[in-house]
């Protein structure tokens, strides 16, 4: 035996230290093998939508209510199913509503105890009894776990549990366990959960969202271009920094950052009062349904245009001190002819839509005003001092990156840049030329040099990539040739606001292309898929999510509320159970109020994606490949043991 295949075998002796330590194990894992495979949820491009996100989270995009299905059948009615799968979906909620109508409480507290009961019995079948006992609420633990449970030695078992159903109602506890079997459902529906990127800006609530996210059992992030800019903030970044306060003064949200985060922008109301107090800076318009007063709306637009001009100093800075990011087209301020009121772009003359510039020198344009330094410089140490916002990242960190390759599916949030034939495009990473999954490999490395990095040049390569990853053209999270925004507010013509697509999106019907992108990741071609989000499907124009003959499958279909005209849903999401991926279609969502009262779900279509006679077992899974390699080395062991090559600490 070699000597590191020996060394690991002892060390695993100290988890295992007897023969029957080892075969109870391994019985243990080979039983886990041939359980059905737990669902996956995929969701993408939440975009701050809180209300909308956590309604899809309580129905596994139509999971809850398809066990429902299976379980009850013909022997409930539509309504009676509709009823509990809102029960479940919002016990609280429903249960003040029903106590407003019904006569008999306690007969309805017993017909819907046994009626969560075998929801529970039915979710909790392909799990191990020690996996669902982790699952189960601490207070309610024993008693659920006897009540979900069959017991072989219990001769009257009708009698056995209709005494705990009984003692429950009796006690009073009726209503706290019937939200506890309620929220055990909604945590046993789904095993896995993928966040597909753009958790922020432009909702209101991205800071709830990630506050639910800490909370979730399993689940991995792949980064999108909005999360990445709000994590440069947190580094201290300055034009991602700058960035983040426009968006959300620009959608109404800057409650996210003075509630949410408690991040004072007293500081830039102040500069905007300042030096823009007389200018109407109707350009700087806000989008949202947000309601002002004029005052708030004059104040909001004037805060606008300040921290707006600031990103553009910020990142005309940035790009000058990092050739290496080839964006020298987006400096812009030295562009402009400042008495004329005009810009050349591309050899064109255009008229600027607003032409005062008070803090901008025409021959220093990029430098802040100590003024506007004195503002961000206060701004950008309470963005670093933050502690929520901290956790947040943490938690990107921790469960993120810029792609995932799980259970034979490539996920990430925007796309593999190509050029014009689809060959991976290489990109300039400090010097190093990168493409294809190196290119992902590469920048999210410097992202968390940034974080982590002890070398004070590093930590600033890392903070500056992630502005780069946010805006730039080779960046596999943006995905466009350029970020337009200086041109959007202030060039009336169409031209100069274009924004092209990288080919990828243009080739994701070319079998040849997608096959070469599922392979650079170690995918198979015939049997991968690919699956992201960050372009949002125009369903009312025909557009399908699902390309290349099903290779592909794009989840961005607009749960942002801004989206939402231009794509005719409310986003799309895919679970992928025993039985294959499927694809669901979200109505929009109003409020927690009318999902209850009216009983009304979200999900308006389903469509099967791939879908199998056989179920997929935890065997066929990458947790089962783990599972096979840990048998084989706990199967060396009992070798090891029987052979007296190791000996037994018993």
């Amino acid at each position: 035996m070699e000597r590191e295949q020996m060394r690991y075998l002892k060390g695993l002796s100290e988890l295992y230290p007897t023969i029957g330590k080892a075969s109870t194990e391994i019985i243990n894992l080979q039983s886990i093998l041939n359980l059905p495979k737990g669902t996956e949820h995929f969701l993408s491009d939440l975009h701050g939508e809180y209300e909308a996100f956590s309604h899809v989270l309580r129905n596994g995009s139509g999971a809850v209510k398809k066990k429902i299905d299976e379980i009850f059948g013909h022997t409930l009615s539509n309504h009676d199913k509709r009823f509990l799968a809102t029960l479940i979906y919002y016990p609280r909620e429903k249960m003040e509503m029903v106590k407003k109508t019904e006569d008999d409480i306690e007969n309805w507290y017993r017909i819907t105890l046994y009626r969560l009961i075998e929801v529970c019995k039915t979710t909790a079948s392909k799990y191990t009894r020690s996996k669902v006992r982790k699952a189960l609420p601490k207070d309610y633990a024993y008693v659920i776990e006897e009540l979900i449970t069959e017991k072989a030695e219990v001769l009257d078992k009708e009698a056995y549990y209709d005494e705990i159903v009984n003692t429950i109602i009796d006690i009073g506890r009726a209503e706290n366990f019937i939200i506890a079997l309620a929220e055990l459902v909604q945590r046993l529906v789904i095993d896995h959960l993928h966040v597909l990127g753009d958790i922020y800006d432009r909702g209101p609530g991205p800071h709830f969202i990630m506050d639910r996210l800490c909370e979730y059992h399993s689940l991995d992030i792949q980064w999108g271009n909005h999360d990445v800019v709000w994590m440069g903030a947190a580094a201290g970044q300055g034009a991602c920094i700058a960035t983040v306060i426009r968006n959300s003064l620009r959608y109404g949200n800057q409650d996210i950052l003075e509630d949410g985060y408690g991040i004072n922008l007293i500081p830039l109301a102040s500069l905007a009062m300042s030096v823009y107090g007389d200018d109407s800076c109707e350009v700087f318009t806000l989008k949202g349904d947000k309601k002002y007063s004029v005052s708030e709306e004059e104040l909001a637009r004037k805060m606008h245009k300040a921290i707006a001009v600031i990103q553009f100093k910020l990142e005309g800075q940035l790009v000058l001190d990092r050739p290496e990011f080839h964006m020298e087209s987006r400096c812009l301020l030295d562009k402009i002819n400042y008495e004329e009121g005009t810009i050349v772009l591309d050899g064109i003359t255009y008229a600027l839509k607003d032409c005062h510039f008070p803090t901008i020198d025409p021959a220093d344009p990029y430098r802040l005003t100590e003024e506007e330094q004195e503002t961000m410089d206060r701004i950008a140490s309470a963005f670093q001092n933050c502690e929520k916002l901290h956790r947040h990242v943490e938690l990107l960190l921790n469960k993120g990156g810029l792609y995932k390759v799980y259970n034979g599916n490539l996920l990430f949030h925007g796309c593999v840049p190509l050029d014009e034939e689809g060959n991976f495009k290489v990109a300039d990473v400090y010097g190093k030329a990168c493409s294809g999954k190196a290119l992902y490999d590469e920048l999210e490395t410097y992202v968390r040099k940034a974080f982590f990095a002890l070398d004070e040049e590093e930590k600033k390569k890392g903070q500056d990539i992630m502005w780069y990853i946010w805006a730039g053209s080779d960046s596999p999270l943006f995905g466009k040739d350029k970020m337009t925004t200086f041109e959007r507010y202030f060039i009336e013509e169409a031209l100069p606001k274009k924004e092209t697509k990288n080919p990828y999106y243009r080739l994701l019907e070319n079998a040849e292309v997608v096959n070469r992108i599922l392979e650079e990741f170690g995918l198979s071609g015939e049997n991968g898929h690919i699956v992201n989000g960050h372009v949002p499907v125009h369903q009312s124009e025909g557009e399908s999510p699902v390309k290349c003959g099903g290779k592909v499958i794009v989840i961005d279909g607009g749960f942002s509320r801004a989206y939402q005209k231009v794509t005719g849903i409310a986003g799309y999401t895919l679970t992928y159970n025993s039985y294959g991926l499927q694809l669901s279609a979200h109505n929009p969502f109003t409020s927690v109020e009318t999902a209850v009262r009216e009983e009304k779900d979200i999900v308006s279509t389903k469509v099967a994606v791939t879908w199998s006679a056989r179920r997929q077992l935890v065997g066929d899974t990458d947790t089962g490949r783990e599972l096979k390699e840990r048998i084989e080395e706990l199967r060396q062991l009992l070798a090891a043991y029987r052979n007296g090559v190791i000996k037994e600490k018993k």
